[in-house]
């Protein structure tokens, strides 16, 4: 006899309701002392209180190995009475998160292959939905915080930037479609962000609030085009839940930003629009929301606008404690409650049926899950990842040779956040040091600079970073080149094209581009320097398991 996996709705107090609508973080490591963000992460002692009294309805994870993410799934499972829905931001596949898995450079890669060839980008994002699927699975997640459906049309946004699929509507709406319906292949969740759109701001949203004065008709053109596409595929299914942004949208709502707003999120994404997936907060833990609203006050008002699941707040009992009191005093309608609860419970039913299997998933039948670590990083997630980089990437001057003596020059954002894609043995330090060349290591707190009067490379580490305050490393590497415009025999630029246009290179120093970071894009790039080349390998066509 099967047993039910979820309980009757009505069989569980008010409480119990709203506890299943938040979603709180810890880390992905096993052990308390490891833990990266005490502000934010919860503890083991927290963590059970939340989850086996409390009875919270979701965790997302950061940082350790995937062996460790299919242990602690594994774990906080058996710790709820209710299956848990356990997510992770990993919209540069799994790796981007948990080592082991296979690190994607970012979305806007595939759109940098759209414009110049659609078809072909469109595959690769299919392909990159099925592989984040199936590594996440694996290791016990079974909502993926991905794709990000914003048009990223401002160089300027330091919040977006390249996790954008692109600068158009339409090659967003193309390959973010063609994620989801990658990613849908397998029984997990999926999530378009950030709704309206964060694509056009220049403010970081987790350090204060982006204001948008758009008209309605340019929204509606380019802001929410992705999104409608997400949600009305015409083939394929529907995205499963659809992420807040943290901005005010004059347009729409002249008090409340997205998150907040009735208008927006109930108004326009349930009513006009017609979602009837999951509509869940960015995290209420950011400064655009902290710095003016109470944390109780802003988890009421993101309940009242029409959130299902709120994700991260600052004090999980108190903000339970306040919707439940906004409940009794009637400012929000229990009907309401119930309806969020009954899409939750439908998004537990899809990744907790018979097709679903691994660390993460109360089957329906009770059997223990196994760890399914050996389908990390196969071959062909690899081969795609290179082949991702490869196609993406630029270049421009040939003939660089490396000298028996020089140096070799790293510009990062910081060097202390810089460990996760520059270990000690990363090819940019590794390669250069076989030449013979010594290593300096700047960021923009640096203070020194480069020696001048040796055959130099420079490589930079750029990406506009969420919460980076300071003076942007851009304009370190400016000065930087210009010191070393007489020793200079090369540059490699990671990260962002946006950068790479401020430099002006031009052809008479060889230089090459790579939207990765990872070692992955730095031995391609090192590959591609010294052989003057780029040497592009043909995915296979029969990906699909």
């Amino acid at each position: 006899m099967l047993k039910p996996i979820l309980p009757d709705p009505d069989s569980l107090s008010l409480s119990q309701l709203v506890a299943q609508m938040i979603v709180v973080r810890t880390t992905g490591h096993l052990f308390d002392h490891e833990i990266e963000y005490p502000v934010w992460e919860a503890n083991h002692p927290q963590l059970e209180h939340y989850i086996s009294d409390l009875g919270v309805g979701g965790i997302i994870l950061l940082g350790g190995s995937g062996a460790e993410i299919a242990l602690r799934c594994q774990a906080l499972q058996a710790m709820a009475d209710i299956p848990l829905l356990i997510s992770a931001d990993i919209e540069e596949g799994v790796g981007q998160r948990f080592s082991g898995a296979i690190w994607f450079p970012p979305p806007m890669a595939l759109g940098e292959i759209a414009r110049t060839n659609l078809a072909l980008a469109r595959q690769y994002a299919h392909q990159f939905g099925q592989t984040t699927a199936r590594e996440a699975m694996a290791i016990g997640l079974n909502w993926v915080l991905a794709p990000v459906v914003d048009v990223n049309n401002n160089p300027a946004n330091p919040v977006i930037n390249v996790r954008a699929f692109g600068e158009t509507p339409e090659i967003v709406t193309e390959l973010t479609q063609a994620f989801i319906q990658g990613a849908q292949e397998y029984p997990v969740l999926t999530t378009a962000k950030h709704f309206p759109g964060h694509g056009d701001t220049s403010v970081d949203s987790h350090l204060s609030l982006p204001v948008i004065d758009h008209d309605l008709a340019r929204l509606d053109q380019i802001e929410l085009a992705p999104f409608k596409g997400a949600i009305f595929p015409g083939a394929g299914k529907p995205v499963d839940a659809v992420m807040t942004a943290h901005i005010c949208l004059s347009a729409l709502d002249q008090q409340y930003p997205a998150t907040l707003s009735k208008p927006i999120l109930t108004g326009l994404l349930r009513q006009e629009i017609g979602f009837d997936g999951l509509i869940v907060t960015d995290a209420m833990v950011m400064g655009a929301i902290t710095k003016t609203y109470g944390a109780y006050e802003a988890v009421v008002l993101a309940i009242e606008a029409g959130a299902d699941v709120i994700m991260m707040p600052a004090d999980v009992e108190g903000c339970i404690q306040a919707i439940c009191e906004a409940v009794r005093v009637g400012r929000i309608d229990e009907a309401q409650i119930r309806a969020s609860v009954e899409r939750i419970w439908r998004a537990k039913h899809k990744v907790s049926g018979p097709a679903a299997a691994g660390p993460s998933c109360h089957n329906w039948e009770p059997t223990e899950p196994v760890t399914q670590v050996q389908q990390l990083a196969q071959p062909k997630t690899i081969e795609l990842a290179k082949t991702i980089l490869q196609a993406s990437s630029r270049q421009g001057g040939t003939g660089f040779k490396p000298k028996e003596q020089g140096q070799n020059v790293i510009l990062v954002d910081d060097v202390l956040s810089a460990r996760h894609f520059l270990p000690r043995t990363a090819p940019a330090i590794t390669e250069p040091m076989g030449w013979g060349y010594e290593l300096t290591l700047l960021d923009s707190r640096s203070s020194q600079l480069p020696k001048t009067g040796l055959p130099t490379l420079v490589q930079l580490f750029v990406r506009d970073n969420p919460f980076r305050r300071g003076k942007p490393v851009v304009q370190l590497a400016c000065q930087c080149l210009e010191l070393l415009a007489g020793d200079l025999q090369a540059v490699v630029v990671y990260g962002s094209p946006y950068l790479l246009e401020k430099l002006s290179l031009t052809d008479h120093v060889p230089w090459v581009f790579s939207y990765g970071q990872m070692p992955m894009a730095q031995a391609l790039m090192m590959e591609t320097l010294t052989h003057g080349t780029f040497v592009l390998g043909a995915i296979d066509q029969s990906f699909t398991d």
